[in-house]
């Protein structure tokens, strides 16, 4: 499913005296099936952002195209439900929207909900519990008996029961520790290449945004300042310091390699195993 934002704009509390300008001017265009992350300095606008791809808030200014429907700003959006069944969000700390007696009815919920039969629902929770890492024997317990990193899959499993064609990941691995995370961001990457998903990540990670997205966008007090590749985006961190950014770990410390050696490489390396590769490379040079 396409998303197309064009001169986006969004004012919280309009026409009153606590009027804030929240997101100006932005367009862009997210193609089906694509992964982009969206990066910025906390209140440059992202979390605004993401809940305009759902439709959860709906623009002042500008319109929207989301699949085959276009939300105008100033035309009342009707029927958005199936936008919001079409495009799911996975929250911060999506645990604390667990509400149900057992995981079960929890997954259940959201399909349910929008008029897939309970036979369907169920057959659904069997197999998420299953495909976000949980044994089927958690169906039965309460969501709250499970520890928090099992919840947090659970929850996960809800939004995906509604088998949506975009997964809008708000800082999802936000109070996991390195392992969890990169089990969370594996889980999301193999779903996204196995089901042909369009991934919105917005978070606050260099290394996540440099590892998964095919594309990153920059958002700075609203306003989006850049769009690119990861290898590209990443190759400028003077010009990621003025909006309040840094570059991964590993770009770092080939910048420092390249000082050490009073030499460029011949490309930005977003992995371990890509900056090896071009030292390995540049052996023969270097002795």
């Amino acid at each position: 499913m396409d998303i197309t934002l064009e001169q986006i704009e969004y004012r919280y509390q309009q026409h009153t005296p606590f009027e804030r300008l929240a997101l100006h001017d932005i367009s862009m265009n997210i193609p089906s099936g694509s992964y982009v992350a969206i990066i910025g300095h906390t209140g440059s606008g992202k979390s605004t952002l993401l809940q305009h791809l759902n439709a959860l808030l709906q623009p002042t200014k500008g319109q929207m195209k989301i699949g085959d429907r276009t939300i105008q700003a100033g035309q009342k959006g009707k029927n958005l439900r199936e936008i919001r069944q079409k495009v799911g969000i996975v929250f911060q700390f999506p645990e604390h929207q667990l509400f149900e007696e057992t995981v079960e009815k929890d997954i259940c919920f959201g399909p349910m909900n929008f008029g897939v039969s309970k036979e369907e629902a169920i057959k659904r929770a069997h197999r998420l519990v299953q495909l976000v890492g949980l044994p089927e024997e958690v169906l039965n317990k309460s969501p709250f008996d499970l520890s928090g990193g099992q919840m947090r899959r659970v929850a996960i499993a809800g939004v995906l029961a509604m088998e949506p064609d975009v997964l809008v990941l708000d800082e999802p691995t936000a109070g996991l520790d390195p392992r969890g995370r990169k089990e969370m961001m594996s889980m999301f990457y193999n779903l996204h290449k196995e089901k042909n998903l369009s991934t919105i990540l917005v978070t606050h990670s260099m290394e996540d945004a440099a590892l998964y997205a095919d594309e990153l966008v920059i958002l700075h007090h609203g306003e989006m300042k850049k769009k690119g590749s990861p290898r590209d985006i990443f190759s400028s961190p003077k010009e990621l310091e003025q909006w309040g950014l840094s570059v991964p770990d590993i770009v770092h410390f080939q910048y420092m390699v390249e000082q050490k050696l009073n030499r460029k490489l011949n490309k930005t390396c977003l992995t371990i195993e890509e900056l090896a590769e071009e030292l390995q490379s540049m052996r023969g040079d270097l002795q």
